[in-house]
């Protein structure tokens, strides 16, 4: 019990209202999109999908997120941590409690198609995996999970010679082609891939941030000018690094700077109007923190 109140105490109110968020935007986007037509949602949300079609109404989707996830994020518990499984439960109980309120209390028709775009499959399979995204994105990103296979993944993936997203993307193709042996039909399961992949993106997005910065790192004899020009242009903060070459073993500089992708074009005419010789790497940037000066 200790443990759990010290657990607790780590988890900010502000993340705990972002996964409360999470979990109603997750039941919302699955239950008014996918469910009414059949569309499958990926790893245990679109298995617990599948479970509530064939067994007794009395089995509902709510009741096997419940089943299905929690015992997951138990286990995966010592590799994970304490805040993180407590959040992760807490947002799939949200999650289950939305759907149910969608499906059994609200005053909504999602018995035999979408409220919102009504049986287009496509309409159903974008919408509904951008906004399931939108919710597994903002779960992952404040401390949460929405769905207990990638805890699986992260357990079991590297023992199997596996990354993470491959041992996912396994998971969910076999769930597919699962889906369509048992409904005789392979239109649902297809298009329920299109779901995943608007649903990977937005989760992509929503992660690692809409708009990207870029690293950029520029190899130049002529540093200096380099430096002086970028500042000028972009008022950022520069970065140089000492370097050798391998084979001439010549002294080198290299210069190190974060822009946005709007100006890395204006960049490459810059450097390369200094030194056209220039060789520039440029590689995605997740996240950028910066730490503000504290007072004494």
């Amino acid at each position: 019990m200790k443990s759990i109140l010290q657990a607790l105490r780590q988890i900010k109110g502000k993340n705990l209202l972002l996964l409360t968020a999470a979990g109603l935007i997750n039941a919302f986007g699955v239950t008014v999109f996918l469910a009414p037509v059949r569309l499958y949602d990926s790893g245990i949300s679109g298995t617990s999908m599948l479970l509530a079609q064939i067994t007794p109404e009395a089995f509902s989707l709510s009741l096997f997120l419940l089943l299905l996830n929690i015992p997951l994020f138990l286990y995966g518990l010592k590799k994970q941590g304490l805040p993180f499984t407590l959040c992760a439960i807490y947002t799939v109980g949200i999650y289950s409690l939305g759907a149910w309120l969608i499906t059994d209390v609200l005053p909504i028709d999602v018995s035999l198609a979408s409220p919102l775009a009504g049986s287009d499959l496509l309409l159903c399979a974008l919408f509904g995996g951008l906004i399931s995204g939108a919710g597994s994105g903002l779960a992952i990103r404040y401390g949460g999970a929405m769905d207990g296979i990638e805890v699986m993944a992260v357990i079991f993936a590297k023992r199997l010679g596996l990354s993470v997203g491959t041992f996912v993307m396994i998971y969910n193709v076999a769930l597919y082609i699962l889906c369509g042996f048992v409904i005789h039909s392979w239109i649902l399961p297809l298009y329920s891939i299109v779901t995943y992949m608007a649903a990977l993106k937005t989760v992509d997005a929503i992660v690692e941030g809409f708009d990207r910065a870029k690293s950029i790192y520029i190899v130049t004899t002529r540093c200096k000018e380099v430096c002086t020009t970028l500042s000028a242009a972009f008022e950022q903060g520069i970065t140089v690094l000492d370097a050798k070459g391998f084979y001439s073993g010549a002294d080198r500089k290299v210069v190190w700077v974060v822009l946005n992708r709007f100006q890395i074009s204006r960049m490459r005419e810059l450097v390369h109007g200094i030194d056209p010789a220039a060789y520039i790497a440029i590689y995605d940037v997740a996240d950028l923190f910066k730490l503000e000066p504290q007072d004494t």
